[in-house]
């Protein structure tokens, strides 16, 4: 029998591996994680902890607004102090989820892993050898390949901006050409989004998309649909967008949100027997892959289901269960939740409206969200609810555009998970008044 270093090796310290990778080495298997960057991958450091941080005074300010006349004066928000603070909120966290996986007793490896074989990865000259493998090595930025590229910056550099530019440039309408957008206005910029077609966000139900693009608009962005961008050019101390057609824009700074792409490249899939496609790598109802010891987890998979951080926690912990004998069966993926976290948040789960509208089994209802006291209190008004039923009124989908979408789908979520019936929904007395009290009134 061969004998390895390691049980099991993960490349990535990431959501895809570190929720599995400690729990499965705090049950006695010989665990490494290796990690090129910061501990915890983009989440905590580049992402969803440090993007919220910078959202939270968005949502103070739009609260003020619609509030003048019972609190006086409007909110303005400190771009430099945002930024340090968030900063100070995200140092922590490398080095608490580092010590969490050493506690667990897995080894962290520091460096870029590249596979020799199936079996067999190095680490700055250093050699390691595990029975199984599970690649977790996530997503990074897409950089526009025109003239000019190297004038645009990625997610990383915005949320590290000392200073705010005045005027900012956002190629793509994605998740972070929206959000980015929101908080960038609401502290001052000038804004305009360059969309490569005519939709934005389109994964999303487009009158929502569409009633917060307007409302953006009417706060000063602009928005460019089918905007042909070919070239980033410099141009004196400010930067040239063309988008086509003779068609130009000065900017202070660009930001080139046109989606995110597999790390797979330079990690040594070829040479260990793993295929993959352009939208990732390929697996099996096991998150296994064409190399039977090499398993993936997170975003680096080409999945049908949202690369998403819950996703990315659920298939690391499924590894956790598979790797460590507790089960044997295939995946099987919840409702995963998703929102967009522009003000108002627009947040979704499980059958959408336009499915729902194909199929005579089931039935939308439309809930309008100043229609309900509880949102009247801090004055919304704007804000819809779209909730789809099977013909047991069993919840099977939501979809809510308003200021705080993600918690009201988060409340509805295990409704929609556990097909609870009407006599389950009884059971769960929320705290009241509260968004949950709200939310599940709603589906009873």
């Amino acid at each position: 029998m061969t004998k390895y270093d390691f049980d099991v090796i993960y490349l990535g310290g990431g959501h895809g591996s570190f929720d599995g990778a400690g729990p499965l080495a705090a049950t006695g298997q010989k665990v490494a994680v290796i990690e090129s960057g910061l501990w915890g991958g983009t989440c905590p450091n580049r992402g969803c902890n440090a993007k919220i941080t910078l959202d939270r005074p968005v949502i103070l300010q739009r609260e003020a607004e619609r509030m003048q006349g019972l609190v006086d004066g409007a909110i303005t928000i400190n771009w430099p102090a945002l930024v340090a603070h968030k900063q100070e909120v995200i140092r922590p966290l490398p080095d608490n989820i580092a010590g969490k996986l050493q506690h667990n007793g897995a080894t962290l490896i520091e460096g870029h892993g590249v596979l020799q074989d199936a079996h067999t990865v190095t680490v700055a000259g250093k050699t390691y050898t595990a029975d199984k493998f599970v690649i977790a090595t996530g997503l990074r930025p897409h950089h526009l390949a025109i003239p000019g590229s190297e004038f645009g910056h990625d997610s990383t550099d915005f949320m590290a901006l000392s200073e705010l530019p005045k005027r900012i440039g956002i190629v793509g309408a994605g998740y972070i050409a929206m959000e980015f957008a929101t908080v960038a206005n609401a502290a001052g910029g000038e804004v305009t989004v360059f969309m490569h077609g005519k939709q934005a966000l389109r994964g999303f139900h487009q009158p929502f998309v569409e009633a917060v693009i307007k409302d953006l608009t009417k706060r000063g962005v602009t928005f460019i649909r089918t905007a042909n961008v070919n070239a980033f050019e410099k141009d004196a101390d400010s930067y040239v967008i063309d988008y086509g057609d003779d068609a130009a824009q000065n900017v202070d700074w660009i930001l080139d949100a046109t989606g995110r792409i597999p790390n797979i490249e330079g990690i040594g899939l070829e040479a260990a027997g793993v295929a993959t496609t352009p939208h990732g790598i390929t697996v099996n109802d096991h998150l296994q892959t064409t190399a039977p010891n090499i398993y993936a987890s997170g975003d680096v998979i080409d999945k049908v289901q949202p690369k998403l951080t819950p996703t990315a926690t659920f298939e690391s912990y499924y590894l956790y269960q598979l790797l460590a004998g507790q089960t044997t069966a295939a995946i099987d993926y919840p409702a995963i939740p998703s929102t967009v976290y522009t003000s108002p948040r627009i947040a979704k789960v499980g059958v959408t409206p336009e499915a729902a509208a194909s199929s005579d089994e089931l039935t939308v209802v439309h809930n309008h969200i100043p229609d309900d006291w509880y949102r009247q209190i801090d004055m919304e008004q704007a804000g819809d609810q779209l909730l789809v039923f099977d013909s047991g009124h069993h919840l099977v989908g939501a979809t809510e555009m308003s200021e705080q979408a993600e918690d009201a789908i988060n409340t509805l979520l295990p409704a929609v998970a556990f097909h609870y019936d009407q006599a389950d929904m009884w059971r769960l007395a929320h705290i009241f008044p509260s968004i949950s009290a709200s939310a599940w009134h709603k589906i009873r």
